[in-house]
């Protein structure tokens, strides 16, 4: 392959230089091209094909259902690892050693205190209050009780920033569903890992000692490392250009938050749990619905199966959907809700329609699934996404601090009226 793409434009040819990454994708370099055709810009509406940085965090091949966190498979980290290791590893570069995974976890425990003040903001907000809309909020207002910008060239600041949000992030999470609830807001134990300190906070009763269910302890495990990055997607891109303005890492997190809320993107496992309610509310009749996601003429969209990058399986899907049944069984919960999802589930495997394209169950759907049998409300769904989201939001953040990336200005092309003259009210 040459090094270089020729463009023409009219009469004039120009060059290109080609980027093939380590995977061996390749990407036209036109970071001359405005300067070098005097003004011509390319066009490309939701950057579908477009590259807007290098990055060594994650890679992601939709066409053979790839993801792969830092060079290690997702499956071997699901399988092998826990949520810190993963988070270091995205963060850092490497999964860590027994050392530093016990510094980290221990960092991160000195930081999960939050300022006191910050349950006066929570207390606020009402409780009809959407919780992403909370959790951004108070994402956000941490940078009062830290007002000091970080230095990106000092590593020891960096990872006090990162420790501080990796501990505090949890608390709001819990404390943001607990509001909804009605619950006292507490705070974990020392004694527990990340993963048990969160189900601590999110599920312990004020008249109840909490004990951590193994099964629902690797479950949730799995999912928070399945979310934690996908590469330049919506909420990364937006965490990412925030940042580049050289705003803080707690606003710009918070910038992500509220890109991820989105039904089209974080949002899709409470969507799923909302048609799943329809459903029921319809009768139950998942033949019905099936036939109907398959007739082009009805408004009905199936959601939780396909995926807008992986074209065939998801390979998220292949390992939740096993937490997902080892969850079910082991609550042995008797919910219509799940019945529905299971008999959704058995005719998009068997009907040729959806094998044929492809359109499986995805990551959003097992995890609705498994959301709903812990007891987390519907609600709360993309909450538990921006959990797992955090370190890779961190990762991606870093890495563009680090390299200095500019400052994110997209072009556009204009469209609107050409120059005229202003006309004084009267005679409009």
């Amino acid at each position: 392959m040459s090094d270089i793409a020729k463009l023409q434009i009219g009469d004039n040819s120009y060059e290109f230089p080609l980027v093939i990454g380590t995977e061996n994708e390749v990407a036209i370099d036109i970071k001359t091209l405005r300067n070098a055709t005097n003004g011509v810009i390319t066009i490309d509406p939701g950057f579908k094909n477009t590259g807007s940085c290098e990055s060594a965090i994650t890679f992601l091949d939709g066409e053979k259902g790839i993801l792969r966190y830092r060079g290690y498979p997702i499956e071997q980290l699901a399988e092998k690892a826990d949520f810190l290791e993963v988070a270091y590893a995205l963060i850092f570069g490497n999964l860590p050693t027994t050392e530093q995974l016990e510094t980290f976890r221990s960092d991160i425990k000195k930081q999960s205190v939050v300022d006191d003040d910050i349950k006066k903001i929570l207390d606020a907000f009402p409780k009809s209050a959407h919780p992403m809309g909370v959790l951004s909020s108070l994402t956000s207002a941490l940078t009062a009780f830290n007002s000091s910008s970080v230095n990106v060239d000092s590593e020891e600041e960096m990872y006090r920033a990162i420790t501080k949000i990796m501990g505090k992030f949890p608390v709001l999470v819990a404390w943001t569903m607990r509001k909804k609830q009605g619950l006292p807001l507490n705070y974990g134990s020392n004694s527990l890992g990340y993963v048990e300190n969160i189900m601590k906070m999110m599920f312990e009763q004020p008249n109840e000692t909490y004990e951590v269910n193994p099964v629902i302890k690797d479950a949730l495990d799995k999912l928070l490392i399945l979310h934690a990055d996908h590469e330049q997607n919506c909420s990364t891109s937006t965490v990412r250009i925030a940042g580049s303005s050289h705003v803080g890492l707690f606003s710009s997190l918070s910038t992500g938050i509220s890109a991820l809320w989105g039904p089209l993107h974080g949002g899709a496992n409470q969507a799923v749990l909302e048609m799943l309610e329809a459903i029921k509310a319809d009768g139950g009749d998942t033949k019905k619905y099936m036939a109907k996601a398959k007739d082009k003429s009805d408004p009905f969209r199936l959601m939780g199966f396909g995926h807008r990058v992986y074209k065939n399986f998801d390979p998220r899907a292949k390992i939740i959907k096993k937490a997902a049944d080892e969850v079910l069984n082991d609550l042995g919960v008797e919910d219509p809700i799940l019945e529905i999802a299971k008999g959704l589930e058995q005719e998009a495997l068997n009907d040729k329609y959806f094998v044929d394209r492809k359109l499986y169950p995805n990551v959003d759907f097992y995890s609705g699934i498994i959301y709903r049998a812990m007891g987390i409300p519907v609600d709360m769904f993309t909450v538990m996404f921006a959990l797992g989201r955090l370190p890779g939001w961190i990762a991606q953040w870093r890495e563009m601090r680090l390299k200095k990336e500019p400052i994110g200005r997209p072009r556009q092309i204009y469209i609107g009226e050409n120059e005229r003259d202003f006309v004084s009210i009267d005679k409009r």
